[in-house]
This record gives structure tokens, sequence and C-alpha cells, in this order.
């Protein structure tokens, strides 16, 4: 019979300041009925213990591992990223050893993983975020965040998401990814800024100088996809500073539209500005320049069934995009 520690529970059998050993299955257990279900409280119902000891039980494990693994919301808990990763290192076993034991949870009772999906803020909030709206009326939970792709990546690898959509294909063959879209490059402005500055006729003749004077509203001071485009499309180096950045492409769309200045953008992302009039296009190259955005997958990560939904659905739904 194991000691009991000073929470009041079955622990590890060691004193608390003992050097960590092996973690105890039965709070291993516990901690991957957390993560699933995203609440003490189910945990306890769905393995029969009470909430206390669901929580007695989980700060045990924090104190052994020296990490926390649920940050405590007003309703449930969400998992830290060290938590995603030990709950995709342990789910395999655990829920193989189960099926031997016995000790299993009918599938429609067990509470479903949620799918961690990050992304580039623009992209996520226009177009994956609406796609994956019949996966949520059927079900599925999902966890969304963004930020830029390396730093994407490296939290994908470290087991914090279970998809990404990178700019750029990872290095490496640890990481399984499929290209989704091809996301197009514009140079525009709003009406009265593509006539002060001559027009598309214009700019067509002259080349890129006729734009000296006017403001450059961009995503980053080293100015990444204006550079890319002069180079693509002009074959010389932009040399100028911006007037505007912002950090989202969408503050540098509502900027332009308000006559700000000129900018590089996405075709997906202002589309309909260019539709109804708002934004111009101030140069439309035979070959313009395009990036190609990724679906990453973290190994492992086929465990949870949904992650496959949803991958499968944005492919498809991404054709349209």
């Amino acid at each position: 019979m194991r000691n009991k520690d000073p929470d009041g529970f079955a622990g590890l059998g060691r004193p608390a300041d003992a050097p960590p050993g092996p973690a105890d299955l039965n709070l291993l257990r516990t901690f991957l009925a957390v993560h699933r279900s995203g609440s003490f409280t189910a945990a306890a119902r769905l393995l029969g213990l009470s909430q206390p000891t669901v929580t007695a039980q989980m700060r045990s494990l924090e104190r052994q591992v020296g990490r926390e693994l649920f940050e405590r919301l007003p309703r449930g808990v969400a998992p830290s990223p060290f938590a995603d990763e030990l709950a995709a290192r342990v789910v395999a076993p655990l829920d193989a050893l189960a099926e031997v034991t016995g000790d299993t949870v009918p599938a429609g009772e067990r509470p479903a993983d949620p799918v961690h999906l990050a992304g580039p803020a623009e992209l996520m909030c226009l177009r994956v975020l609406p796609a994956l709206a019949p996966l949520v009326a059927d079900g599925l939970l999902l966890r969304a965040a963004t930020g830029l792709t390396d730093p994407l990546l490296d939290e994908l690898r470290a087991g914090r998401h279970d998809l990404v959509i990178a700019t750029a294909r990872p290095r490496g063959r640890a990481l399984s990814a499929v290209p989704l879209m091809d996301e197009e490059f514009v140079l525009t402005a709003a009406p009265h800024w593509a006539a002060q500055a001559g027009g598309p006729e214009e700019l067509a003749a002259r080349g890129p100088g006729v734009l000296h004077g006017l403001p450059l509203v961009t995503y980053a001071e080293d100015l990444p996809i204006a550079r890319r485009y002069w180079r693509h499309v002009f074959g010389r180096r932009l040399d100028c500073r911006a007037a505007v950045t912002v950090p989202d492409l969408r503050g540098v769309l509502a900027a332009v539209v308000a006559g700000t200045g000129f900018s590089v953008l996405p075709r997906y992302l202002c589309a309909d500005e260019l539709a109804s009039g708002a934004l111009v296009e101030l140069y439309a190259p035979e070959d313009p320049p395009i990036n190609t955005a990724y679906l990453v997958q973290r190994p492992g990560s086929a465990v949870n069934p949904q992650v496959a939904r949803v991958r499968d659905l944005l492919v498809e739904a991404a054709r349209a995009w």
C-alpha cells in the first residue's frame, strides 16, 4: 500500500524533497483525463473520483515534474505547452494499457481531445476558422493560435500544436508538410494615391520611381513583402523607409484603404476592396510573386482522429482560396 502524501491522496511513496522518480501511473491516467476533458470536474466524473482528489493528484504531478501543467480558467483548465507534449508522449501507451486491463471508457463517453491549430493571424481569421465552422458544429474542439512561422514550428516540434500553417516549408524530415495554398501579392493603394502616381499606366511606362515620395505601409520595418515584390517584379532593390508599420496585414489593409499610403498585400486579403474600387492595383505583372503556404503536422498527432478531419477539410477548402 502506498503512503499518503500531505494532500491526503495516494502519492508516489517518497518524501516531497526526494529527487524526481518515475511518474505514478494513476497520476498519469488522471492527467490524461484532465487533458482530454479540459476540466478537473469532468475528469473526476470520468474517473469516478472526487474533484478535490483530481486537483490534489495534479498538484502532486506538477511537483514531480517541476512544471505547471494546467492554467486554471473561470471554466475548466487550459494545458500548458509542457502538458501538451506530455500528453502526446503518454496517450498511446496508457490507452494500450487500458485495453489490456479492460479499464477503458466507452468511445461515446470519452471526451474528445481538442485540436491545436496555429498559423498567420490574417489567414487564420479570414479563411481557416470560417472553413472549420462545420466541424465545430459537429462537435470539434478547436484551440487556435496565431504567430510567425518559425516560432510556431518550434512550438509544433515541442508538442504545443497539432497542425501549423507555415509560410515556408519546414526544414528536415521530422515534420510532415503538404502545400496548402499559393498567396499572390498585389501592389495597391487607395484611388487618390494611385491618381497622384499617374495610375497603373504611368507605373508600367516609367517604373516604380513614380511611387517615390508616397507613404509606404508595411508589415515590418525591414519591408519583407514589399522587398520581395520589388526584387521579383522590378528586378531591383527597394530602397525606402516605411511610413507606417503594422504587425498585422489586416491593419495594413485598413490603413491603405483609409488613404495612408500604398502597400503590397496578399490578394486574398484585399480582393473585396479591389473589386469595390476602395483600392487600385497599381501594377499587374505577367508573373506576380506568390508564396506557398504549407499545412504542417506534428508527429504523433494522428492519435487524435480529429486532427485528420481538420487536415483533410483544410486541404479541400484551400482549393478555392
